[in-house]
């Protein structure tokens, strides 16, 4: 016997982010980015297909052995929500599971740069969140429309695969839709939605370029477009775009998502000095009619130049944020080090040798 609802109150307890749940092993989970064996019994396939059985999806379960791949969500009242992927290794059950907890963040809370709240506030356009799987996009575009949510009177739609934050309706109205039992795929939802009513349209990701096309053609209506990417920086995160479409189309891309682009954060996840959490570090482009310019003419490396000059008080470099944090004492060297994409300049900012206008206090906690 495995009493699986008193073994995920002890997991979410842990304070971990993720579960793996796999057969003739012990539960693992993440915490802090590492992964850690838990002192629970190993797990037998019996064990496994019954728990499958007991939280899959009803209308599927008469399907489970033709399906391979499939995320749902599975809320275990009063404890948590967690996001599942299910799989097979060795064609046996797998399971992931994303702890995503009640409580919608705050940017205090979560340490989420100030700088957001003015993001937040853009009326149009297309603000992407980007990053590397599990680096915290989904708590920050939450923490973002939660702001919203507290300021503002607007129509939110959110569009995810799956619904991961239930947001209650405070100054805004949300209308929070689920791939798959809510609505029939990205593209589709992004069209519908526009007929909605909406201020705000969150999706969850762009994955393809129908999806990418509908996102900026919302953005180009006067709707504000949240949504995210897999990029590691900001400034890439506009070609990682482009290059959804055909070659023949980029140069129309790019001169539409210089028009309607408002934003872009990418983010980072790193373990705080006494290794007992983990804080995000940011580099955030904001648009301007310079950066616009760049992009049209595809000079990316200009953009970047911009953001490394600090000349603009709204945007700083992932390496200007980490020696931030390290000048704070929130993280060590070592950590803003190993999380950086150009080592030898943050080696720079370290030694006092690399200058930047940009003003700290417009990024403080």
């Amino acid at each position: 016997m495995f009493d699986f609802e008193n073994f995920l109150k002890q997991i979410v307890e842990m304070d971990v982010s993720d579960i793996h749940l796999r057969v003739d092993e012990v539960p693992v989970v993440r915490k802090n980015g590492e992964m850690i064996k838990t002192n629970f019994p190993v797990l037998s396939k019996v064990i496994l297909d019954n728990i499958v059985d007991e939280i899959f999806p009803l209308h599927l379960k008469n399907k489970i052995d033709s399906i391979y791949n499939y995320d749902f969500l599975y809320e275990l009242q009063g404890t948590a929500r967690f996001r599942v992927n299910y799989a097979k290794n060795l064609q046996n059950p797998m399971l992931v599971m994303r702890i995503i907890p009640y409580k919608t963040p705050s940017f205090e809370e979560k340490g989420i740069p100030r700088v957001l709240q003015r993001v937040c506030e853009q009326q149009n356009g297309i603000i992407f969140v980007t990053g590397p799987t599990g680096c915290g996009k989904s708590t920050t575009l939450t923490a973002m429309l939660e702001y919203v949510n507290e300021n503002f009177s607007k129509h939110i739609i959110t569009i995810e695969d799956p619904v991961e934050f239930f947001h209650k309706n405070k100054k805004s109205v949300f209308s929070q839709r689920q791939i798959g039992t809510d609505t029939e795929d990205y593209p589709t939802s992004i069209k519908y939605a526009l007929r909605q009513d909406p201020d705000i349209i969150l999706i969850g990701e762009i994955r393809d370029r129908e999806t990418a096309r509908e996102a900026l053609s919302a953005a180009e209506t006067g709707h504000l477009v949240f949504s995210t990417l897999h990029t590691s920086d900001a400034v890439q995160t506009v070609n990682r775009l482009v290059n959804f479409f055909e070659p023949y189309e980029r140069d129309q891309i790019r001169t539409q998502l210089a028009q309607v682009l408002r934003a872009t954060i990418a983010q980072k996840l790193v373990v705080t000095a006494d290794g007992s959490s983990r804080v995000p570090a940011f580099e955030i482009l904001v648009s301007t009619p310079t950066i616009k310019d760049y992009i049209i003419k595809d000079e990316l490396e200009s953009v970047y130049s911009l953001i490394k000059e600090g000349k603009y008080s709204d945007m700083i470099t992932l390496n200007m944020y980490l020696a931030n944090l390290v000048k704070d004492k929130l993280i060590t060297p070592e950590a803003a080090m190993e999380a950086s994409e150009n080592k030898n300049e943050l080696m720079q900012i370290f030694k006092g040798t690399y200058h930047t206008s940009n003003d700290k206090q417009k990024f403080g906690r």
